[in-house]
């Protein structure tokens, strides 16, 4: 197989309940130079097999029965990618089709912009829109509140090899708190964008109290490290009262009744036109299924 432009990194530990259909949204991409890296991060279930019910040549299998850790399995992707661009994906979210067509078209047009993301509508189930993650589009705009977070979905990303090359995710890994940890690190010597067009579907689970106080420990511990190692005093104190005033708002989310406040953050109305362009996409996978 010849180079391909782009390389697409989708890790994977046992993901198999939502693998088609994140992998059918890949495949069907209206933009179709690209080489599909499924990274095996020692999936126990029916994951690699329905990898490789797809059969297309453009899928390579890495990684294996040994449990890694996403960090280490996603600088294995990255140092085996032959892309001049290289895009995240997650095995239980869904690109809509013209995601890597329109954010190439964008990083060709800007070649000072390093990363790119999209705007993400929020689901559940088998297509549920909750709303919209947060958005901004300029680097200036995502990086306004560091001690905050960076609001560039993961999934979302898409950028040039050479950046993922030299910003490697940090070893020991941050748990649950890697991508935020990434981008803060190398926010200072890259740039960032976002378009404001709707290209991934974002899948969410239900709340988990310990799962995202984990997540928030992370990310605080994270941030107070960078903003201390930069002498960034007034960073450094945001990010403690956000990170404390988060976390009394999750132990809130735990009660009975009060979930959803959880999901405020996720308020923007979902238009019809985004609602219909995930039915198509289950839709299609349904179709691929029969």
């Amino acid at each position: 197989m010849a180079e391909p432009l782009l390389s697409v990194l989708l890790p994977c530990c046992n993901g198999a309940a939502t693998l088609g259909l994140a992998l059918q949204s890949v495949l069907s991409q209206t933009f179709g130079d690209f080489e599909l890296i499924f990274l095996n991060d020692g999936s126990t279930d029916q994951s690699v097999e329905i990898v490789q019910s797809f059969n297309d040549a453009r899928i390579r299998v890495l990684g294996g029965a040994e449990r890694c850790g996403l960090p280490i399995r996603l600088n294995q992707g990255v140092a085996h990618a032959r892309g001049k661009f290289i895009a995240r994906m997650d095995a239980d979210d869904i690109c809509f089709p013209q995601r890597f067509e329109k954010q190439l078209a964008f990083l060709h047009a800007h070649p000072e912009v390093d990363l790119l993301g999209c705007r993400a509508v929020v689901f559940r189930g088998e297509g549920e829109t909750i709303g919209l993650l947060p958005f901004a589009a300029t680097h200036e705009r995502l990086c306004a509140q560091p001690w905050r977070n960076i609001p560039l979905p993961h999934p979302t990303w898409m950028g040039r090899r050479n950046w993922f090359q030299r910003h490697k995710y940090r070893l020991p890994e941050v748990r649950r708190a890697e991508d935020q940890e990434l981008l803060l690190r190398s926010s200072k010597d890259s740039r960032f964008a976002c378009l404001e067009d709707i290209l991934l579907a974002y899948r969410q689970g239900p709340f988990q109290l310990q799962r995202t106080l984990i997540a928030r420990r992370a990310l605080l511990t994270a941030q107070l490290g960078m903003f201390f190692m930069r002498r960034e005093w007034n960073n450094a104190y945001l990010a403690l009262a956000s990170g404390v005033a988060k976390m009394a708002v999750d132990c809130l989310c735990a009660l009975p009744g009060l979930q959803k406040l959880f999901f405020t953050r996720m308020g923007a109305p979902v238009s019809e036109s985004t609602r219909q362009q995930l039915i198509r996409c289950f839709a299609q996978y349904d179709a691929h299924r029969s």
